[in-house]
């Protein structure tokens, strides 16, 4: 069955940010992300029909239910639940024609994994910006495991041709933390023979340990080493996966009501898994009022709702050990730091520069404009926050903002605007579509509707 609604095409639009209301009120937030890739895949290779409902619609994983479907699975798509007809870990049939994944790093990364141990070849492609995106590091460990993949630069950079290949298991040490890295070597491990072995230097989101423990996929972990059992002899069965709302979508709304005098939100059914809510740690240190309360689990996740009121911030140290908890919410904090009163000091965190955009280059130009004093560093930056007598600090509006065609920073560089002195414009925001496609009335709605 074909998408409710064709592909966007994120256009060229823009986003006017009126400062000077409050953030009141309660809101939901759209589904994870990464779960919803994660889900889509595991289901399509479930044995029997499984439901997966709050979805995320945003474009990088509707893509992904595309490219299942181009792989032969039927799914069945309504605004709040996909029901998707699993093949079985055999299952999957060669596409008829390349496999666009759009902007979706995790979405690329994850079917590499999945198709370099099928027995049909596969093309996986993308937009401008995964054509510029590092795929090395996923590339070189496949084919440790005998995949066959080829690609610009010798499969450094997308269209990647893949080959399916027998697999074997590898014992494979990654030198960054990243669960894009350890989720693609998980996803071909299902289909090598004997043991596959992970270990990373520090752990990076676990969504896809969680998603194979709750369909019986035999996982373990001995100390800090995953070890995955190759080549089931028996599938696992259909079943209902329920997604919580997006922490990282989530964190625009904590950020704002944190730094907008007298604001006051409840945000619903959030996904708190440890290894996403580094955010919550860092503005609790920084002086963060958020409550979280009615804890409870989901397939396997964690979940609950979140209380924000507006607070006073200070600078803050964040180094390695929390850099891969709140990777996607770096633009962001940065917003918050530059309000605060002090320094901010963000080390460790180099992977920023390879993802939709380079994140410490484009939030460090966007900001200044904005009046931000920042310092940019190698693997991260200094950024002196701007608050003086006892209150948050304010941005500066500029005429128009850049988002750099980067959804996080359009989304981000919004929040900075709730704060500045006059109304301002951030261009190209059409990206916003690839992860949170009602962001704009989400906003409105905290604005407007007060409680």
């Amino acid at each position: 069955m074909r998408p409710l609604r064709p592909a966007h095409n994120l256009t060229m639009t823009s986003l006017i940010i009126t400062p000077g209301r409050t953030l009141k009120g309660t809101i939901t937030v759209p589904g994870d992300k990464s779960i919803t890739h994660r889900a889509i895949i595991l289901t399509a290779l479930a044995e029997g029909t499984s439901m997966v409902s709050g979805y995320c619609r945003g474009e990088d994983c509707l893509n992904t239910m595309r490219a299942l479907q181009g792989l032969g699975v039927r799914i069945d798509e309504t605004l709040d639940k996909l029901t998707v007809h699993g093949k079985g870990i055999w299952g999957l049939t060669e596409p008829n024609e390349p496999i666009d994944c759009g902007n979706s790093g995790t979405g690329i990364r994850l079917l590499t994994g999945l198709l370099a141990g099928q027995d049909f070849f596969t093309v996986l492609t993308g937009d401008e910006s995964i054509r510029r995106r590092p795929m090395g590091r996923v590339v070189k460990p496949l084919r440790e495991m005998g995949a066959a993949i080829a690609g610009r630069r010798g499969g450094e950079l997308v269209p990647l041709a893949i080959t399916g290949k027998r697999l074997h298991g590898i014992e494979y040490t990654s030198s960054v933390a990243s669960a894009q890295i350890k989720s693609a070597l998980l996803l071909a491990g299902l289909f090598a023979e004997g043991t596959t072995r992970f270990r990373e230097p520090r752990l990076s989101r676990d969504h896809t340990e969680r998603m194979f423990q709750f369909f019986g996929i035999s996982l373990t972990r001995e100390g800090d080493t995953l070890v995955l059992q190759g080549r089931p002899t028996v599938g696992w069965a259909g079943s209902r996966v329920v997604i919580p709302g997006d922490f990282s979508a989530a964190a625009f709304f904590i950020v704002g009501a944190t730094i907008v005098p007298g604001s006051d939100i409840i945000i619903r059914n959030v996904g708190i898994n440890p290894t996403r809510t580094g955010l919550i740690d860092v503005m609790r240190i920084m002086g963060a009022d958020i409550q979280i309360f009615d804890q409870r689990e989901e397939a396997g996740e964690p979940v609950a709702d979140l209380r924000v009121k507006s607070a006073r911030l200070n600078g803050v140290a964040v180094g390695p050990d929390l850099i891969p908890r709140t990777i996607d919410e770096f633009p962001v904090l940065c917003v918050a730091a530059a309000v605060a009163h002090g320094d901010t000091i963000i080390s460790g965190a180099e992977e920023l520069r390879v993802k939709e955009s380079d994140r410490i280059a484009t939030m460090s130009a966007e900001l200044r404009a904005m009046g931000a004093q920042i310092t940019e560093k190698p693997d991260g930056m200094i950024i002196q926050g701007l608050a003086r007598a006892g209150e948050n600090g304010r941005l500066k509006a500029v005429a128009k903002a850049q988002s750099h065609g980067d959804h996080r920073v359009a989304m981000s560089l919004a929040i900075g605007g709730l704060t500045a002195d006059r109304r301002m414009t951030i261009s190209d925001t059409g990206c916003v579509e690839t992860s949170f496609p009602n962001f704009e009335a989400a906003l409105s709605e905290l604005l407007t509707h007060h409680v």
